[in-house]
């Protein structure tokens, strides 16, 4: 656990009621359980640690970025969206990738088997307009 997780989740601990402070909008209250507080303070920033970031092949060959998260009803992440190719934005070919096979290694994101005209052969996404 790194120094910042942990004095978070130490300082949690310490709340009495076994709840962590929350903002309260109008005159609702509610709060975060110790334990899932210490899974938010260990857990991953979207933002920070995977938007934006490579993904690569066992060989450490580039194949394509993580450019979107997709949510299932159900709140469970269920799909990345890797964007392949293409230039500044141009020629980009987005694909939907099941999580489950994204793996983290040495610090990046790795998709098994993949490669560049892999993923581009697969059915191009797109956003379902409302």
């Amino acid at each position: 656990m790194n120094r910042m997780a942990a004095v978070a989740v130490s300082f949690l601990v310490l709340v009495p009621g076994g709840y962590a402070a929350a903002q309260v909008a109008g005159s609702t209250t509610g709060g975060v359980a110790v334990e899932e507080m210490k899974a938010v303070a260990l857990g991953w920033s979207v933002r920070k640690q995977i938007l934006g970031q490579a993904v690569y092949n066992e060989q450490k060959q580039r194949v394509g970025k993580i450019d979107d998260l997709i949510i299932a009803p159900d709140t469970a992440v269920s799909f990345v969206i890797v964007g392949a190719g293409g230039f500044v934005g141009l020629g980009k070919h987005d694909v939907a990738i099941p999580v489950t096979q994204l793996k983290q290694q040495d610090g990046k994101f790795v998709l098994p088997g993949a490669t560049k005209a892999a993923i581009k052969a697969l059915p191009k996404f797109e956003y379902a307009r409302k």
